[in-house]
């Protein structure tokens, strides 16, 4: 039986600034990009920004005035995401 369990807070930290958490997290952006491109016109850039936090992270982002409208109207980046298996939710919501 468990009597205590502990968690290795510095642990957590180093992995989750480690490169293979960076490496996940720039292989779903890609992915994302990929869907997101598919349901846009030919030649329509999606671009990926890498940054890091307290770890790894990447926003995919339609480089095209009518993205707002794409994704206002069709969801699209929210769909991509979703298809990649990401969990959107609303940031407003906590």
């Amino acid at each position: 039986m468990l009597e205590r369990l502990e968690l290795d807070a510095a642990g957590i930290r180093e992995f989750l600034g480690g490169a293979e958490v960076r490496a996940l997290v720039d292989g779903v952006a890609e992915d994302v990009r990929a869907r997101t491109r598919a349901k846009l016109p030919p030649g329509t850039r999606v671009e990926i920004k890498k940054y890091t936090t307290d770890r790894g992270a990447a926003s995919v982002t339609v480089a095209d005035v009518r993205g707002m409208a794409w994704q206002a109207r069709n969801g699209i980046l929210t769909r991509s995401a979703g298809e990649a298996g990401v969990e959107v939710k609303d940031w407003r919501a906590g």
